[in-house]
């Protein structure tokens, strides 16, 4: 079925279809369009549930209104719940969202960007993969907007918003210190990436600041696009294999569900034979018995400060860079209450 056109409106309003884009554009009064004749129009265009066509419109105007989200893994609950956040607070200042996720890959980044490209999208809220630097500096030089979220390039001058991850994963490795657990592991991904990085970071610091030695055998790395048997494989091993583990630290959300998974194969008690904490709030640590203790992010807060940034840049391009970084929550849950 064919849309309502422009051409359509006029010939109903009985004026030219320039003068209805005017008015539909929001020029009626810097064209001197009469407020009878644009009410006319915009009564009109209601009635036929006129919809512009987004590319044409931004041609002429420049402006989609559109926002290109480029996320890791839509299936997460953290990058799930963001997106609506974003959607919701996109929507407050007219712009619709077009996303999609990248399974940390980077060719398929740039072929997400590609396609956010050719649909002329005014700008882009991005979670970058480790090489997709390049890609935001040629985007940044043709005048973009971009807004970096839960990572950034520390080479690369960029707007972003981030938590505190050292000081998040420090809090959490102290909190099960100073409950009296002494061998602590944690279970990270393969990523060297600034936020990852600085997980690691906040735990090897907490350890030596509650005299506790780093060991590099309690550290285990898994690979992004692991499946979920071949971590829950890995994690069981690990586990097993780590003589004395006492408590274990999880650096993210996904990794924190396999975790609770691998310990039940293992018929362990948490709180009891293991002490368990997880960097990011899930549903599931809430729910399951003993509730995991972890290190929230403020998601709403986040999805606020990305579209705020991201439509100040778009209205006012700004050459000072806002680059947020916003603390975390330790919820302290029976997981990590040292029973021993």
């Amino acid at each position: 079925m064919k849309g309502i056109s422009i051409k359509d409106i006029a010939k109903q309003a009985g004026v030219s279809p320039t003068t209805v884009s005017f008015v539909l554009n929001g020029k009626a009064k810097e064209k001197r369009i009469s407020d009878q004749v644009s009410k006319k129009i915009q009564k009109i265009a209601g009635k036929l549930k006129y919809k512009p066509n987004q590319l044409a419109r931004g041609l002429r105007t420049g402006k989609t209104k559109t926002i290109g989200l480029i996320v890791e893994d839509i299936a997460n609950s953290f990058f799930a719940t963001l997106a609506k956040v974003v959607e919701d607070e996109a929507d407050k200042f007219g712009y619709k969202v077009l996303y999609g996720s990248t399974e940390d890959n980077t060719e398929k980044a740039k072929g997400l960007l590609e396609v956010l490209k050719y649909r002329q999208v005014d700008g882009y809220i991005i979670t970058p993969t480790k090489n997709l630097d390049k890609e935001i500096e040629q985007l940044q030089s043709a005048g973009k907007p971009i807004v970096l979220v839960d990572r950034y390039f520390p080479q690369m001058p960029s707007h972003y918003v981030v938590v505190d991850n050292y000081k998040g994963a420090y809090d959490a490795t102290a909190h099960l210190a100073a409950q009296g657990f002494q061998k602590i592991g944690i279970v990270t991904t393969t990523s060297d990436q600034v936020q990852m990085k600085d997980r690691l970071d906040g735990y090897a610091d907490a350890l030596k600041d509650a005299g506790i030695t780093y060991n590099k055998t309690l550290v285990k790395k898994l690979p992004f696009d692991l499946d979920k048997d071949g971590s829950n494989e890995e994690i069981k091993k690990f586990l097993k294999t780590s003589k004395g583990l006492d408590a274990v630290f999880f650096a993210t959300n996904y990794l924190g569900i396999r975790g609770i998974e691998s310990i039940r194969n293992l018929e362990w008690q948490i709180g009891k034979q293991i002490g368990v904490v997880c960097f990011d709030d899930h549903d599931i640590f809430r729910l399951y018995t003993p509730a995991i203790t972890c290190v929230a992010q403020p998601i709403q807060e986040i999805g606020q400060q990305l579209v705020n940034i991201l439509m100040k840049e778009l209205n006012h391009p700004s050459a000072a860079l806002q680059q947020v970084v916003l603390p975390l929550n330790l919820i302290l849950r029976p997981s990590s209450q040292h029973n021993g």
